[in-house]
């Protein structure tokens, strides 16, 4: 029973979070759900993996739920989430099955620098011109993959570089937390996909895993995601513009230094 009481707290927090800045949860997810499943007695060397997985295949419902809260408010951008979406898809299984190609401190140096700079223009209010929109479907093919690529690889919630993204292209805050929320779930269908793929491949896993989608943990977590999504939605849209960037801008150094050191 504690284990599935763990459970609901992580899919508590991850779906308010959800809701109120569009991220999938999974830099909130992962470390705990490691010091869950480490405490059950899981095999240590599967432990990373299964928590990714699993984080992945949570956000797929805990997204269903922010969309729709979101939606609700008139706060997502169809035209922009269509067109993004292939790259999405190609770029979620791409990151997924190359995780161990690229060097992680390599890779993570590199990506929090871009995260880094990111936070930091949020913080500065810098603005984008005024005539600059969204490009063209090619490009925004391209930011899909490579956004959905980088979520897949670190397991974190494409928010973190989707609404930057946004911004820069002059989409208002709010519509721009709706289209990351409606981002995640393509992004976490790719990366469940090539976990439960690379999964498969390999023996010795707990019973009730689906390669390395662990079905307690996904259950558990989805039963109050989805609960208090809407919680999240609603208070975004009663805060402050400037207040909402803060927070978000906050998270995306917090992620990047944990990042760091947990490698260092």
């Amino acid at each position: 029973m504690e284990w599935w009481l763990g459970y609901a707290a992580i899919g508590a927090a991850v779906g308010f979070f959800a809701g109120l800045l569009g991220i999938g949860g999974g830099a909130i997810m992962v470390p705990l759900l490691v010091m869950l499943f480490e405490a059950q007695g899981l095999p240590r060397e599967q432990i990373l993996h299964l928590a990714v997985g699993s984080g992945m295949a949570a956000i797929l419902l805990t997204s269903l739920s922010s969309v729709r809260a979101h939606a609700a408010r008139g706060a997502l951008r169809w035209d922009l989430i269509k067109v993004m979406t292939p790259g999405i898809l190609v770029g979620g299984l791409a990151g997924s099955a190359v995780a161990g190609a690229i060097p992680t401190r390599l890779f993570a140096v590199l990506f929090c620098a871009v995260v880094y700079i990111a936070s930091a223009n949020m913080l500065l209010e810098r603005k984008p011109m005024p005539s600059r929109a969204a490009p063209g479907a090619a490009s925004m093919f391209l930011a899909g993959f490579l956004i959905s690529a980088a979520s897949a690889f670190a397991a974190i919630g494409g928010a973190f570089m989707t609404v930057p993204f946004m911004l820069y292209c002059n989409v208002p805050l709010l519509q721009a937390i709706g289209c990351a929320a409606a981002i995640g779930f393509p992004i976490a269908l790719a990366g469940t996909t090539g976990f439960i793929i690379s999964g498969l491949a390999h023996g010795g896993l707990p019973a009730w895993s689906i390669g390395y989608v662990y079905l307690p943990a996904v259950m558990g977590i989805a039963l109050t995601s989805v609960l208090f999504a809407p919680g999240g939605a609603a208070l975004a849209h009663r805060l402050k513009t400037r207040t909402l960037k803060r927070i978000f801008a906050a998270l995306l150094f917090i992620m990047a230094t944990k990042m760091l050191v947990a490698l260092w």
